[in-house]
């Protein structure tokens, strides 16, 4: 079976679709509508785009994501962040997001993005910060309120910016930043170079999460959680390489693996961006399903909605056409992410309380 065809949307069950859910793992330049990459693209002048055809290019998306690469995966980033230069463009893409967000469902979500990224046309760091946030406003209005989004500032892996990143995360908390993060490409760039930052994030009482155990097996976990203090690890899914499953099902934790689960250090688990990074053969085998009978705090996420192709929803079909999943473990994930959200413990509660528990006994 080529991976493509793996990827295939799947109808999705209708019990699914109106399933209240949160996402503590998407990218915002991973989730870029094609109409609204066109438009801006002929706004700004930028020239770049494979195809001006909306359909075609959300095809190309996912075809060129379609690699088992994870570096050749990130490459497609470089036409999302051509087009999100402006104050304008960023409010219109969060205001967007927010807006897609509320309409699969989602009733919490925190988005992330690397503000340097967003500098070439003249923005500051805190412009860029700014505009995002408004449209994030913007689109929770426009939904009627039926979703929060906030916002996680990342700091890339392979630039020398993250100390710069934490301290604007911190300047920025309580104005609808909720956190901070460490993204790009895993092999050469361990967690631990980027300490200083979260050194300063931990003495300003501030939230973070580490891409870690995707591209690099158990080492990389270990180094964003025991070195650097990683409160939640985006991914993780290489917490395995510290498992051991025998024929009859059984299985052996390592001293990690084990440290994870019983600390309920959450994993920000994407199953098909996983497919298409290759930290996973397909979702029969993916192993979401072993660590959640294991007794993992388990988070299912978008990633990039775009370039994976895919949303919470169909990220729910997935699982439930690969193990059986019905609405209680649904609602595991859902109360899970939101237990490990960066939000104050009366924000979670209520949020669980009044959307999550409500909606899935209505199902």
């Amino acid at each position: 079976m080529h991976l493509s065809d793996n990827l295939a949307a799947q109808p999705v069950a209708d019990w699914i679709r109106r399933a209240p859910k949160a996402v503590l793992h998407d990218h915002l330049d991973g989730g870029l509508r094609p109409a609204t990459i066109v438009e801006l693209a002929r706004a700004c002048g930028y020239d770049g785009l494979p195809t001006e055809d909306p359909a075609e290019l959300a095809v190309w998306f996912r075809d060129a994501a379609d690699s088992g690469s994870l570096e050749r995966y990130l490459e497609t980033f470089a036409h999302t962040c051509a087009v999100m230069q402006t104050r304008e463009a960023l409010e219109r893409i969060a205001a967007e997001c927010a807006e897609d967000l509320a309409a699969d469902g989602v009733v919490y979500a925190e988005v992330r993005y690397a503000p340097e990224q967003h500098l070439e046309r003249g923005l500051t760091l805190d412009e860029v910060v700014d505009a995002v946030n408004a449209g994030f406003r913007e689109g929770e209005r426009r939904t009627g309120g039926r979703i929060t989004v906030r916002a996680l500032l990342t700091g890339m892996r392979h630039t020398d910016r993250s100390l710069e990143i934490a301290e604007l995360t911190v300047a920025h908390r309580d104005r609808g930043v909720a956190g901070f993060d460490i993204a790009g490409g895993e092999i050469g760039n361990p967690p631990a170079r980027h300490l200083p930052a979260f050194q300063h994030l931990k003495r300003s009482n501030c939230h973070f999460t580490i891409h870690a155990g995707e591209a690099v097996g158990a080492e990389s976990i270990h180094e964003a959680v025991q070195i650097c203090g990683a409160e939640r690890v985006g991914h993780g899914v290489r917490i395995t390489d510290d498992i051991t499953v025998h024929e009859d099902g059984t299985a052996d934790l390592g001293h990690l693996a084990s440290y994870l689960r019983d600390n309920g250090i959450a994993l920000e688990v994407c199953p098909t961006s996983n497919l298409q990074t290759g930290a996973a053969k397909d979702y029969a085998s993916h192993p979401i399903d072993l660590l959640r009978r294991l007794g993992f705090r388990v988070t299912l996420n978008t990633d990039n909605r775009l370039v994976s192709g895919t949303t919470m929803s169909e990220e729910f079909q997935h699982m439930a056409d690969a193990f059986g999943y019905g609405p209680e473990v649904f609602e595991q994930f859902t109360v899970a992410a939101v237990e490990a959200a960066f939000l104050p413990l009366p924000e979670r509660r209520r949020i669980i309380d009044e959307l999550i528990r409500p909606g899935y006994a209505a199902l």
